[in-house]
């Protein structure tokens, strides 16, 4: 198992300041978006900093979703700036973009595609030392505080991948439930998907002992092993936290119960997935983010098109674990319970229709776009969506039912509309 140190409490931002103090930190790169570097939870960083003294450059550049280019841009910031610690501000996009930073100013010789997850990138193991890094997030969403995955698009094949390592995760992630509560409430709802489906993936993996061949050095043993036990305690946990408070959280953003709780939901799931994996939701989510064509989501304050990623994942849900229950159905009845379903009369070969009803009432009632058609896709765009899952084998091949081309191309179709 492989978590980064975690200090959760309201207001405990205001330590950081002393946490680069005492990591003798002199030139520090602190990394946030151009929307949030005008909001609260910059504003307490930048207080703290202040406060101790702390030698600092900002970078504000970072790109909702970022792309290969964003992630380049950042990496040429941090080359220059020869920093000694980082402090990343905001969603997983920031967070994400911060460790890439890190780990490419880490290893100046490197090329870009060193790092990135094979079949795009070479997939090499990290074995440079790389600066602190403290994460700050400011959703309840990727969990990215608590793992070693960075998420970007590589613009030229349209397609999400990322890079996989231990090595990149942050030495410390400040959880300050007050950093939610400037959240818009559709920001809430798709980060609050992401943590539901990080607890469902990772609960339905692929178990870590059915996995093969054994890796012929721990240093290439990947930071996704499959289901296990201590991760399947961390994402039922989740999965328990937002059956209870995702929805208070989404339609009240006064709720600071609801919201810190999602805040913590969002870390114990990080916990569960960082080590365990997701598989099929995320793994169609990359080609749906990747090859959007003009739909803005509402709430978010940008000036392109764009699918969030908790979107993206949480659409084809009910189609992938209809598809995936044949394997461990139990598990995923029990998931339904947890989410709200009487399994009392159900049967065990009944599980994935349970678990895919119990998540359409779910979305439904929080107002989700009414599967891909409503975010602009169509049959005939199933193919590309089909070609974009195809490289994503770092998770795919975590599913506990292994599936063809013709099994994705279903689930898309399944997936064009929900209700």
């Amino acid at each position: 198992m492989a978590i980064s140190n975690i200090r959760y409490g309201e207001g405990v931002t205001k330590e950081i300041g002393m946490d680069l103090q005492n990591l003798g930190a002199r030139r520090v790169c602190l990394m946030t978006d151009k929307n949030l570097s005008q909001l609260p939870p910059v504003n307490a960083v930048l207080n703290s900093l202040a406060k101790y003294g702390i030698n600092f450059q900002m970078y504000d550049n970072v790109l909702v979703e970022p792309t290969d280019q964003s992630f380049l841009d950042a990496i040429t910031f941090a080359k220059k700036g020869e920093f000694d610690a980082y402090v990343a501000v905001g969603g997983g996009s920031v967070i994400d973009t911060c460790k890439a930073a890190n780990l490419y100013a880490s290893s100046p010789t490197s090329d870009f595609l060193d790092y990135v997850n094979a079949p795009i990138g070479k997939g090499k193991p990290v074995t440079v030392p790389l600066k602190p890094l403290i994460a700050v997030p400011t959703t309840a969403g990727t969990g990215s505080e608590t793992t070693g995955v960075a998420i970007f698009d590589f613009k030229e094949l349209k397609v999400k991948t990322g890079i996989a390592s231990r090595a990149i995760k942050p030495t410390l992630g400040i959880v300050d439930p007050l950093h939610t509560l400037s959240m818009p409430e559709r920001i809430v709802a798709n980060s609050g998907f992401d943590v539901l489906c990080h607890a469902l993936e990772s609960y339905t993996a692929l178990p870590y002992n059915m996995r093969s061949p054994c890796p012929s050095n721990p240093v290439n043993r990947p930071a996704y092993q499959g289901s296990n036990p201590i991760s399947d305690v961390w994402a039922l946990h989740a999965l328990r936290i937002v059956a209870k408070y995702l929805k208070r959280a989404i339609r009240n953003p006064e709720d600071r119960e609801a919201r810190a709780k999602m805040h913590l939901a969002s870390a114990f799931a990080g916990i569960g997935f960082g080590n365990a994996g997701v598989h099929l939701c995320h793994g169609m989510s990359y080609p749906i983010s990747g090859l959007v064509k003009t739909y803005k989501p509402k709430d978010y304050n940008v000036d392109h098109s764009l699918v969030p990623h908790g979107l993206s994942v949480v659409l084809t849900s009910p189609a992938v674990f209809a598809f995936t229950a044949q394997i461990r159905p139990e598990r995923h009845l029990e998931a339904a319970e947890i989410l709200g379903a009487d399994i009392r009369t159900a049967r065990i070969k009944d599980a994935g229709l349970v678990l895919a009803d119990t998540l359409r009432k779910f979305l439904f009632d929080l107002n989700v776009d009414d599967g891909l058609a409503a975010i602009g896709y169509s049959k005939a765009d199933i193919p590309a969506l089909v070609k974009g899952t195809l490289p994503q084998e770092r998770v795919t091949k975590l599913s506990p039912r292994p599936q063809t081309e013709e099994d994705l191309s279903a689930l898309f179709e399944a997936s064009m509309k929900l209700y």
